[in-house]
């Protein structure tokens, strides 16, 4: 650990600059920002412009993992990591073209929510909900956790725990008190200092290796000198079975490589990891949530533009760096064999992971390195305040409400809060197993446990926006089916590790010859294929419950508004501006239409547990979200304006119940506490919700209109941009993989 403890005070200062202004952010977007509704909290009230999505978009992808895994893996194996990167250019705009219009026109917050009004039914929301969480421990949060601490370990010297802690306390007081709005706003800010810092290093450690040139020559040529080595450190054993591992592979300076490359075989990438990787960049509410709260359909799409633009960078300011790092430190980062991996690193498994951390200590000036911290610590936060966001998001709307049937928007907030604080407690007892978890490269372990679990989620989103035919019992079986096969292969993947290279490989052929790219390939074509099947065998869904929840009935929309434009001249659908209220989720449905018809409401109360979730939700006098079938004019698309509604003045003559759960039921007594006050100022609650402004059917359809709606020339932009990127995409792959 030569290089620990080089910070000067010139860089803790600009650490601790960087710290006051990210709070600073953060408090006044919580100030301004209503988080007293849920989609306020969870959504940012549907505010946000395409900068600011698209630079959160980035930033919460890139996180710490990425500076640490992503240069690990070039120092490593070169460029073939990068084609993650290249593929999410792709994948962001399948996001932002198709699944996005369709998620916004079914009016859902979470994932697991979407396939619950897709296919029906509990099950496979429950499934995707839990998945979900268990996914963003074992490759997110943990990963997150590790890849942090040890960049401060290699720069400050600082006690592993209490640096977690600190993150972590940070990183949730930020999420807590701000919602999504704090969130969004604090990773714009972080996104332009984690661009700036990793270019200026990029630009100094290139000046050092003679430009990219220099580092296609001499990557090839960065081997240890083994030599060297034994004679510095006469105890170490040397095995000539390690030696292969030694020397840069012939094709590191390929992206995509032939059909046995341990790295990246291109068929498994093209049609097992692509799929796979569909799951994050479409479906996962980390993503996808940041997007939904773009302010319409234009917006959505230019922050996953921007976002594609972005994704060109980490190739070149993290994954060269890495493999600068390998030609300046060949001797520690290839070390020889697993007791010099531990004397150079602490970890058996191999040193790659330490390449970033170790090119910023050498080569960043004193300031710079602090700069340089500021960005890997912004990069840490805004993963973890991504993850403790997304994930309350998922266990409160997705769990908690089913679990607990008569519930308040103000409890499902503070639910919420609750669960981030969960996460952190989760997040701090999982620092030891992180610790024993080092593997020879972070990435890599990353995309092989997605790979075993989310293919088949990938395929049921696919044919539940793609295929209307696909219903709720097909959807099931091949879920089932793909989990039970990924599970069991992962479980095999632990079972059977991969020793080090001085002893022998007694694995399963199996295992250890059939790359986990293929094993994806499996996974989602068996889940498509058996969810086909079965849907074929069996009845298909209502056509009220696809209709809104597909392309299909997108397209079908689209249509409808066409003729009514037509049979009225143009003006018949004209947008008129809404009050701003609407769309932040502060008006309600009128009452009226609810209660004309009591007899049908009791009904759909009564029988709310048998009746298969639909397109869209009922908004009932005791202002609980139910799924119903379309009664009395009550139909909402709508998911913002049902959920805010909840505890917001839809009942009446009554007073919102007293305290943070409603418990209250008279007298003000329940709030005049210190503690309870400070809880309530902390959750962002302003006083007691006054009554909502009611909105008639036709003015929440011009809502939804307003949201899909794309001017003409707005859409010509749009559409080219999306040119743009796909070949600017296609090219870097074809170029660095001839």
């Amino acid at each position: 650990m030569a290089t620990a403890a080089t910070m000067e005070v010139a860089d803790i200062t600009i650490v601790a600059i960087y710290f006051v202004l990210v709070l600073v952010i953060g408090f006044l977007a919580m100030w301004k920002a209503n988080r007293s509704t849920v989609s306020g909290y969870f959504l940012a009230g549907r505010s946000m412009n395409w900068a600011a999505v698209g630079a959160s978009l980035f930033v919460s992808n890139i996180g710490s993992e990425h500076f640490i895994g992503l240069a690990g893996s070039g120092a490593a194996s070169g460029l073939s990591v990068a084609a993650w990167e290249l593929n999410a250019l792709l994948l962001l705009q399948l996001l932002g073209w198709i699944f996005i219009p369709v998620y916004i026109q079914s009016g859902v917050y979470t994932m697991p929510e979407y396939l619950s009004k897709r296919y029906g039914g509990r099950r496979l929301k429950v499934y995707f909900a839990a998945l979900s969480l268990v996914l963003y421990i074992f490759t997110k949060l943990s990963v997150d956790l590790y890849s942090g601490a040890l960049f401060i370990q290699e720069s400050l010297g600082w006690n592993l725990y209490l640096s977690i802690i600190l993150l972590i306390a940070m990183t949730a007081l930020l999420t807590v008190t701000g919602g999504l709005a704090a969130v969004i706003y604090t990773d714009t800010v972080q996104a332009f200092l984690m661009i700036t810092g990793a270019l200026c290093l990029t630009g100094i450690s290139l000046s050092k290796v003679g430009g990219l040139e220099g580092v296609w020559t001499k990557y090839m040529q960065a081997h240890p000198n083994v030599t060297a080595i034994l004679l510095s450190s006469p105890n170490l054993n040397f095995s000539e079975s390690c030696r292969h591992h030694l020397n840069p592979k012939p094709d590191s300076l390929k992206i995509v490589r032939a059909p046995g490359d341990p790295d990246l075989p291109w068929p498994g990438f093209l049609l097992g990891q692509t799929p796979a990787s569909i799951w994050y960049w479409c479906a996962d509410q980390v993503i996808v949530q940041r997007v939904l709260a773009a302010k319409n359909i234009a917006h959505a799409k230019g922050s996953t533009l921007m976002a594609g633009i972005l994704k060109i960078l980490p190739m070149f300011i993290i994954v060269i760096p890495g493999m600068i790092s390998r030609i300046l430190f060949a001797d520690e980062l290839a070390c020889i064999s697993p007791e010099h991996c531990l004397e150079v690193c602490n970890s058996a498994a191999g040193c790659s992971n330490v390449a970033y951390p170790r090119l910023v200590m050498s080569v960043m000036p004193i300031g710079l390195r602090g700069l340089m911290m500021a960005v890997m610590i912004a990069a840490l936060m805004s993963d973890l305040d991504s993850i403790f966001n997304s994930a309350s998001t998922i266990f409160t709307l997705d769990i908690y409400k089913m679990l607990r049937k008569e519930v308040s928007s103000r409890e499902l907030v503070i639910v919420g809060r609750l669960f981030v604080v969960f996460m952190v407690v989760i997040s701090i007892a999982w620092v030891p197993v992180i610790i024993e978890m080092q593997g020879g490269q972070m990435f890599y372990y990353i995309q092989e446990v997605s790979d075993y679990l989310t293919p088949p989620i990938a395929a049921l989103f696919l044919l539940g926006v793609l295929w209307r035919r696909c219903n709720e019992t097909g959807a099931f079986w091949g879920g089932m089916v793909g989990f039970t096969l990924g599970t069991l292969r992962l479980v095999l993947a632990f079972v059977y590790r991969e020793p080090h290279c001085s002893q022998p490989d007694e694995r399963p052929s199996f295992i250890k010859d059939v790359h986990f790219m293929y094993v994806a390939v499996v996974l989602f074509w068996v889940t498509a294929l058996v969810a086909v099947v079965v849907s074929l065998c069996t009845p298909p869904p209502g056509r009220e419950q696809i209709r809104t929840t597909t392309l299909w009935g997108l397209h079908k929309r689209k249509r409808l508004e066409q003729q009514e434009k037509e049979k009225t001249g143009g003006d018949g659908t004209a947008l008129k501006p809404l009050n701003h209220s609407v769309l932040n989720g502060n008006s309600l449905l009128g009452k009226d239409e609810c209660l004309d018809h009591p007899d049908k409401h009791n009904d759909i109360e009564a029988n709310r547990e048998n009746a298969p979730p639909s397109n869209g939700h009922v908004i009932t006098t005791s202002g609980i979200k139910t799924h119903g079938p379309n009664q009395n004019g009550c139909h909402s698309p709508i998911s913002d304006l049902e959920m805010v509604q909840e505890g917001e003045g839809v009942r009446d003559g009554e007073e919102e119940e007293e305290g943070c759960f409603g418990g209250g039921g008279g007298g003000g007594g329940v709030e005049s506490g210190w503690c309870v006050k400070a809880l309530v100022w902390l959750c962002g609650f302003k006083g007691k919700p006054s009554k909502a402004q009611a909105i008639t059917l036709e003015e929440q359809e011009k809502v939804m209109d307003e949201l899909l709606h794309e001017p003409p020339r707005t859409r010509i932009i749009l559409n080219i941009g999306l040119v743009v990127i796909s070949s600017v995409a296609i090219f870097i792959f074809i170029y660095f993989s001839l």
